[in-house]
This record gives structure tokens, sequence and C-alpha cells, in this order.
């Protein structure tokens, strides 16, 4: 009499990703003293945004206050907020970035 073998079973191994962060908004609030093309080129050159959005978002700020420049992991949002300041202080202008947590 012949037996049947089955086929083995896999065995299962769980890799458990450690837990992210949320991602944080950055944010960016009008002043009345940084030109609206330094904006628009900070917004480019720092946070990758074409031409057309930069224009978007520096208006959006310009007439609302404040206006949301993207939603980035919480390091690279801090990267680009302290090279967004540093260019701006540079050229002495005020302009300001903030962060807050997606929820």
């Amino acid at each position: 009499m012949s037996e049947t073998l089955a086929p083995p079973k896999p065995k299962l191994e769980f890799i458990v990703a450690p837990e992210l962060e949320p991602p944080y908004h950055v944010f960016i609030h009008n002043d009345d003293i940084t030109p609206m093309d330094f904006v628009v080129r900070v917004l480019q050159s720092v946070f990758e945004l074409l031409l057309e959005r930069a224009e978007a978002v520096m208006l959006t700020a310009h007439y609302s206050g404040v206006a949301l420049v993207g939603t980035y992991p919480r390091e690279d949002a801090q990267r680009r907020v302290e090279n967004a300041h540093q260019l701006a202080r540079l050229e002495n202008y005020p302009l300001k970035f903030t962060l807050e947590p997606a929820e």
C-alpha cells in the first residue's frame, strides 16, 4: 500500500514593523516684508513645489494669513523648515513656517 505524503506546511514568520510617527503638516505664515517672488522660490527649492502650486500656496498665505505647504514625515518636515528659515534669514526676511502633527 502506498502512502501519499502531504506537502510540508510553510513556516510563517511575522515581522513587526516599528510604530511610525504621524506625518506633519508644514504651514507658511504671511508677513508684510518677505517678497512674494522670494517665497515662491523657497517653496519651489525647499519644498519641491511646482511653480503653479508654489504661487497658489503663497497667495493663500498672503490673503488668509496661513497656508498648508504640504505633509511630510516628521524629520523631513523639520529639515525642510530649517532650510527654508535659513534661506530667509540669509536675506534678512522674517519668513515663518510651522509644523503640526497630521491627525
